[in-house]
């Protein structure tokens, strides 16, 4: 690694996937880099299982924090169990870093560097996080997993603060906020990033006909190829369902003189 040094600092703190590679030895792939090097405030990445999609956020958490004094990044995932992984892969690449960083707090779920910015863990439950508020940065992770009362909770936080959000998830059906953020309207502020395991060094071609034979086309497709699918045991395709609902509906004083 180079030399730890104020210009190589200003470097880092200009340049998230610079920091990457050069305090933490981690070489991301381009679409990582896009992640890393991107300014926009809200991404939604929809990336296949093994992406390396968790670490590319955990670095951006750790980046946000050091450089950042004072600022709050939280990590949601649906239970704690989920946040807990997040939050160890940020705590190991902290520890990587040399010279070591001086931490006023550390657990299990979160810590607190000494320039004051914090990094904490939460489960997707709305009654737990709404004691927060002005992050720097939300990462939600298995977002198409997350409620949506979870979400409907997260986005005020960022009203005043006008923190980052980042959404990262494979798909898990037609439904939900992470499926309607794809699939709806454009909306200004949004990046999209996708990457389906064909396009992952790591994910080999022989690994992945072994995966469709045992997962089936609907698990296949969703875990490794990012596509939104109907679940098998539903009996009615999501977009028929929404062909068939209306708010049509003549008014109730109309209604009632007929």
């Amino acid at each position: 690694m180079p030399p730890h040094n104020l210009t190589s600092d200003l470097a880092h703190a200009l340049d998230a996937a610079a920091f990457a590679e050069d305090r933490l030895g981690f070489r991301p792939d381009p679409w990582q880099r896009m992640v890393l090097r991107s300014t926009s405030q809200q991404i939604l990445l929809n990336c296949c299982r093994q992406s390396g999609k968790s670490k590319t956020t955990a670095i951006l958490a750790l980046h946000q924090a050091l450089y950042s004094p004072g600022a709050l990044i939280l990590l949601i995932s649906p239970t704690q169990r989920q946040s807990k992984e997040l939050f160890a892969k940020v705590v190991l690449f902290l520890r990587s870093l040399e010279p070591a960083e001086v931490l006023e707090e550390d657990n299990r779920l979160s810590c607190t560097l000494a320039n004051g910015a914090r990094i904490v863990s939460l489960p997707g439950d709305e009654k737990t996080i709404r004691g927060y508020s002005g992050p720097a940065l939300i990462v939600e992770d298995e977002a198409a997993r997350v409620l949506d009362a979870t979400y409907a909770a997260v986005r005020p936080m960022l009203a005043v603060s006008h923190g980052r959000l980042v959404l990262m998830s494979t798909p898990s059906g037609r439904r939900g906020h992470f499926f309607e953020a794809w699939h709806g309207p454009p909306v200004e502020g949004w990046e999209k990033i996708e990457l389906a395991a064909a396009e992952c060094p790591r994910i080999s071609a022989e690994f992945l006909a072994g995966e469709q034979r045992v997962l089936g086309p609907i698990m296949y497709e969703q875990a490794y190829f990012c596509a939104f699918l109907d679940d098998a045991m539903t009996a009615f395709e999501q977009d028929l369902i929404a062909a068939a609902l209306t708010d049509d509906f003549p008014p109730f004083l109309e209604m009632e003189a007929a």
